[in-house]
């Protein structure tokens, strides 16, 4: 079983930023990808960033130029950097894993989100 532990989110003023962090921990073989997804109050959740290894990371259209998804592999940790934070961005984060575990088997694991608030 593979978990994942987020931290780093808050309240923050409009303009503002935050750093999130993702840890995953468990029995481990390979992360193939790791992502950061978000879900507004009323609404769907949704991809933000994403990052699978031997690809360029991917964004959400509304948060390129402002947000940049970054990976440890050496401490199986995503970092998500916010700059220019705006309340629409906020939101609670989740963290998203998928690889193989320590028994070769698929997972797609998620953390239990943290809190974006961005104040106008």
């Amino acid at each position: 079983q593979v978990q994942l532990v987020e931290s780093g989110g808050g309240l923050v003023q409009d303009g503002g930023s935050l750093r999130l962090s993702c840890a995953a921990s468990g029995s481990i073989f390979n992360i193939n990808a790791m992502g950061w997804y978000r879900q507004a109050p009323g609404k769907q959740r949704e991809l933000v960033a994403g990052i699978t290894s031997g690809r360029s990371p991917n964004y959400a259209d509304s948060v390129k130029g402002r947000f940049t998804i970054s990976r440890d592999n050496a401490k199986n940790t995503v970092y998500l950097q916010m700059n220019s934070l705006k309340p629409d961005d906020t939101a609670v984060y989740f963290c998203n894993a998928r690889g193989l575990d320590g028994r070769l088997r698929s997972y797609d694991s998620w953390g239990q989100g943290t809190q974006v608030t961005v104040s106008s």
